[in-house]
Parts: structure tokens; sequence; C-alpha cells
């Protein structure tokens, strides 16, 4: 089986990147199929696999930010055709799964959350000026039916967690089968501390986005006192708060010292799934996170961490109040051995082939 891998945009390193590269990983010979690549910004991984972009790509400015070509991305996607595969796999939050595919090669879509611009625009476009805004919401109609036909046109439809699953019945009247996404980030790769930064921190890691609330967190730690929080991405200006450290351009062995050392994982982010706690339970971490979302799949709580009941200060302090000396590493490690990358890679296979697994429909 020869397949194809399509992801949205390669120009970044989330958690989308890693369960991409990882799919790749699973099939030999695999292609990389994506409207715009930038490898000094993404996973170099990428590059271990032949990758082939849409005409979008000649445009370095979308590359940096891929939010810029919005009006572009179906019609760029439309253009897109698989090479020569029997079979692709599209890695989608709203574009890949737009893919045009021959008859006869089957389609799976692995859906991180559906698209987000269209129906949670307040996350996606919170940051952005009403111009822009404005632009987005009166492409809204014909998108819509773009997103639906693209929807339609797969053989199955895959969720990273229950919470999307239900959006995608909400949305597409599709029932999703669970597939949970895979650590990623082996805790027995090389560690390499990070310079100025002592253990004991809460860390949060995670791209800036207003609905991820990492400003929340940032100023309820100011707040707290004694509390150190070390951001990996974020945005401009949660730095200049006291106590908190935030950095960029980290190195996956710098990321899994951080890990290591951290006290916990924290996040108040609307997460579609959220690997970055899954990640930490890898090294033992406890997390604190909010109460819903894909967190609601990962977590267990009294086992490997704290829910804060809403994305506030007072409610981020109170299960922070929870935290200190009441977790066993070795039971959240052990809890984190359910999202191996080859238990994932394995399920994939088996419902692209289209064999009977284990796996729940939502």
């Amino acid at each position: 089986m020869t397949v194809c891998i399509a992801h949205d945009y390669c120009t970044q390193r989330g958690g989308a990147e890693r369960v991409a590269l990882t799919l790749l990983e699973a099939f030999d010979d695999s292609v990389l199929v994506t409207s715009l690549h930038e490898s000094r910004s993404t996973f170099a991984g990428f590059g271990d696999h032949p990758v082939r972009t849409s005409h979008l790509q000649r445009y370095v400015p979308l590359r940096h930010d891929p939010r810029r070509a919005f009006p572009l991305l179906a019609h760029a996607w439309d253009r897109i055709t698989p090479p020569g595969a029997s079979a692709v796999v599209c890695s989608s939050s709203g574009w890949a799964h737009g893919l045009r595919v021959p008859p006869g090669v089957r389609k799976l879509v692995y859906c991180h959350n559906p698209a987000r611009w269209l129906y949670q625009a307040e996350d996606y476009f919170g940051d952005r000026s009403r111009a822009v805004t404005a632009a987005a919401r009166s492409m809204s109609p014909r998108l819509r039916r773009w997103d639906r036909a693209a929807a339609e046109s797969a053989d199955l439809y895959v969720a990273n967690s229950s919470a999307v699953a239900r959006r995608i019945k909400a949305v597409y009247g599709i029932d999703a089968v669970v597939v949970n996404p895979p650590s990623a980030l082996d805790p027995a790769g090389p560690r390499r501390a990070v310079a100025g930064v002592e253990p004991g921190f809460l860390l949060s890691v995670g791209r800036g986005r207003g609905y991820k609330h990492i400003d929340v967190v940032a100023e309820a730690v100011a707040r707290h006192g004694t509390a150190r929080l070390v951001v990996v991405g974020g945005y401009d200006g949660v730095e200049t708060l006291s106590n908190v450290t935030r950095l960029q351009g980290v190195t996956d062995d710098e990321l899994r010292w951080l890990y290591a050392n951290a006290a916990a994982v924290v996040s108040l982010s609307h997460e579609d799934f959220g690997l970055t706690p899954v990640e930490g339970f890898g090294f033992g971490t406890p997390a604190v996170l909010l109460r819903g979302g894909g967190f609601l799949d990962s977590m267990v709580e009294g086992v490997t961490g704290v829910f804060a009941e809403a994305p506030t200060q007072e409610a981020f302090l109170e299960a922070l109040e929870q935290l200190p000396g009441s977790f066993d590493p070795d039971r959240i490690r052990r809890h984190a051995v359910r999202y191996a990358p080859a238990t994932f890679q394995r399920t994939i296979r088996a419902l692209l082939a289209g064999e009977d697994t284990h796996v729940h429909a939502a």
C-alpha cells in the first residue's frame, strides 16, 4: 500500500504536526502533501520524506503565518492531488480533508478539530483585526459548503478525542471513530538543561492563541508570588510579568528536560485533545488542566493531576493548591503508556485497511 499523508500546513512545531510526522513514520515510502512547508520552523523529520506542496509555497510571508493564506487555502487544496497513492490519511484541522482523491483510493481523515474559523471563529480570530474578522465572515457561507463536501468525501472519519467526535457529529452528522493521538516525544531520549531555569517550575507549552489563556496562567502565577512559570512559545508580553520566563526555539532535548524538571504541566486552554500534558505524563509529571475538551479524555483526576473549573486566575490558583506532594510519578508514567506511538500507528493502519479494531465510535 502506497500511502500519502496530507497535513494542513507544516510551518510550526505543534501537536498536530507531531501527529502528522507519526503518521508518516507508520507507512514505508509515504509521501507528505501539504499546502505550505517551512523547514526552519517545523520538525526536521518532515525532511526525511518526499514533500509535495501547493502553489502557495512560493510566497514566503504565507509560510511564516499560514493564516495570511486564509482566503486561498480551499482553492489550493482543490488543486493538490496525491502522487500515485493507493490510500490517503488526511491530518486535518479544516483544510487537508479537502484533498481530492481518484476513485478507488481510500481516504481516512484524522480530525484534530472541525474548521475552527467556521465553527469556533471567536477562538481562531480573537487576536486579529476587525477587518480580518469581517472578511472571514463574508467568506463563511462558501467555505461551509466546501468544508461539508470535503468531510463527506472521506471513507472514514477519525476524531482525536471524544469532544471532537461530538463536534464532528454536530457539524457534519458523521459518527467518528475516536483514536487519541500519540505522545511522540520519547522520554528516554537525550535531555539538555535550559540555562537559567531551576527545577520546580510550572510549565506551559503552546502557541500564542487567545483561546489558550496563557496570559491568565501567567497573571495568576505573578499574583501567587512564589510559584514560577516557564512558557514555551506563547506570545509577546507574558515574560514581563514577575516569576515568568518565556522560551522560544526550544529543542526536543531541552523540552524533555523541562518536562522532567517541572512541578506540573499547566493549561487553561480549550483544547481539542491537548498533547502537552500527555507528553508530561511520560516523564511522571502531573498536570493542572481546565476541566473540559480533550483533557477529559487524557486526565485521570487525582492520579495524573487536578482540574481547574474555569479559565480564570481564581480557579487556577485554587487547583494549584491541591498539587503539592499528592501524585505518584510511577503511576503517571504507567498511564502515559497508552499513548505510545506504536499503538497509535497500529490502530491507524488497521482502520485504513478496513479492519475491525477495539476503538469506539462516538
